[in-house]
């Protein structure tokens, strides 16, 4: 195939954008758009609670995106294939056209927490992790879906499939209904030692097992863009759909960590830390501290991943101040000139949206510790920057005690990454360098990397890689700043467990 006018258009469906980007067989983003990923509740007078994605505002965005793309390159005809990544947990269920029966449950909804307990009793968090690589967290695919068939079973008796979201907007594509492995191990079904469903967790959740869709390798060539998605979204008809994944796996091709020895920090809504393996080894050890194991996108590779929400709290901060409309990156460096390191005292704690990896506890809840009254604003933030650095560093801490493994460079990518004093914070509380990949969106550019080697423009992964890296600015720790911080990140580790009774006692009174 001719590379030299070759487009490669990706879609990355995220909790707060959906972008769509065209690159060259150079990685350079040729055209790009976004469009904002809107919270929905159509049930907000009874369950002002719950919190969805609606379903043709999701594909309504993607068809906006791809529109733009392609009106501002001219000649749709050069696009080669198309590739889908994004979050992984949320699904729906479709009927045989592919149309959605019930809209997206979102990550961010806490109504399967009961689904989470019963699987837990029932099943058992360790056995499930043995096979799926997964704790049983409620926001995994399974209790979505056992929540439909207690609250809504004649709806879901009518569902054909149930499909994750990047699924979803493959068979508004191309018809075909298909997962590829990163993605079905969202579902907490998949059997990471062969890559198929589990028969022993498919059996134990009683899903009907036909509304599991088939699954297929990352990178699969997976149909062609039809004659009404064609009119919807611009692209010609035929253009070859290609099977995508979850978006922080395809983040880590793009950086080089698609092979074992680089860990790709991903900061953006979530902080994900994913270091790549040639083996599953799906370690208790491993599932207590809430470390998943995923299957890659790289051909045949696992990933051994951690994460928790990270700049969510900063626009917690931002909205809660009375300032959305500052920008977070003026905020952030504003409080490095008016704070000094350590924040005046005051430790934040992240957990606004409970705890996932390495204080796995769904009932824990965020702090600050160590509010006096000369604490200012500036000490706020800057103490939300150091508290998710603090989270990093234990985060990585623990992915190398329980896998028994020292992993070498840092490199990290997302939104983020604008921030110099974000990294530079990161690099003095870690004591190690850290990478800035100057590829800001790396999600979209590894799921045009799966299409690009689908469709043949590269031979393979590592070619791929080596064509599209960049430049990466890197951050040194200063051994100072290094020392101060050290007792507080020690401090930071004990406040979880200290905090625990409070904290579960008061997720009791909030849901009692």
């Amino acid at each position: 195939m001719s590379t030299d006018r070759t487009l490669l258009a990706a879609v990355d469906l995220g909790s707060t954008s959906t972008k769509v980007c065209l690159y060259g067989a150079d990685g350079r983003c040729a055209a790009a758009a976004s469009r904002p990923t809107e919270r929905f509740n159509p049930f907000a007078a009874q369950h002002p609670e719950w919190v969805f994605w609606d379903p043709d505002a999701v594909w309504c965005g993607v068809c906006e995106g791809l529109r733009e793309v392609l009106c501002g390159i001219g000649a749709p005809s050069r696009v080669a294939g198309v590739a889908v990544t994004g979050m992984g947990m949320d699904g729906v269920p479709v009927d045989e056209s592919g149309t959605a029966l019930y809209p997206f449950i979102s990550w961010h909804c806490g109504r399967t927490a009961p689904q989470a307990a019963w699987w837990e009793q029932h099943v058992g968090a360790e056995r499930t992790y043995a096979i799926a690589g997964f704790p049983p967290w409620a926001m995994t695919g399974v209790m979505r879906v056992r929540w439909m068939m207690e609250n809504e079973p004649a709806l879901l008796e009518r569902a054909a499939s149930w499909l994750l979201i990047e699924d979803f907007v493959n068979i508004r594509l191309c018809g075909v209904r298909a997962t590829d492995p990163s993605l079905a191990s969202c579902m907490l079904l998949l059997d990471q030692r062969t890559r198929e469903w589990s028969d022993e967790l498919v059996t134990a959740s009683g899903i009907p097992r036909r509304l599991l869709p088939e699954i297929k390798p990352s990178g699969t060539l997976l149909g062609a863009v039809h004659a009404e998605a064609s009119r919807a979204t611009g692209l010609p008809e035929g253009t070859p759909v290609v099977l995508g994944g979850q978006d922080h796996l395809c983040g880590a091709l793009p950086v080089g960590a698609h092979r074992p020895g680089v860990v790709s920090n991903v900061m953006g809504s979530w902080e994900n830390l994913i270091a790549t393996t040639d083996h599953a080894t799906c370690a208790w050890p491993l599932g207590q501290a809430g470390i998943c194991v995923q299957a890659h996108v790289s051909p045949g590779r696992t990933a051994v991943w951690g994460g928790s929400p990270s700049a969510s709290a900063l626009t917690w901060l931002r909205e809660t101040l009375g300032e959305a409309d500052r920008p977070w990156e003026e905020a952030v460096a504003a409080c490095g000139r008016a704070s000094q390191p350590g924040a005046g005292g005051v430790i934040f704690l992240p957990y606004l949206s409970s705890a996932a990896c390495p204080v796995n506890d769904r009932r824990a809840s965020g702090a600050f510790v160590g509010l006096l009254n000369t604490t200012s604003k500036a000490d706020l933030y800057r103490a939300v920057i150091e508290g998710l650095n603090f989270q990093f560093l234990h985060i990585l801490q623990t992915m190398e005690r329980s896998a028994g493994a020292r992993f070498g460079r840092i490199v990290a990518s997302g939104g983020a990454t604008r921030n110099a004093f974000w990294l530079q914070n990161k690099a003095d509380i870690a004591g190690a360098d850290v990478e800035a990949s100057e590829v800001q969106d790396t999600s979209p550019l590894g799921a045009a990397l799966l299409a690009g080697v689908a469709l043949g423009v590269w031979p393979d992964l590592d070619e791929a890689v080596e064509r599209v890296k960049g430049a990466t600015r890197v951050f040194h720790p200063d051994p100072a700043r290094h020392a101060r911080y050290r007792p507080l990140a020690e401090i930071y580790r004990s406040l979880a467990p200290a905090l625990r009774p409070a904290n579960h006692a008061l997720a009791e009174w909030r849901n009692g």
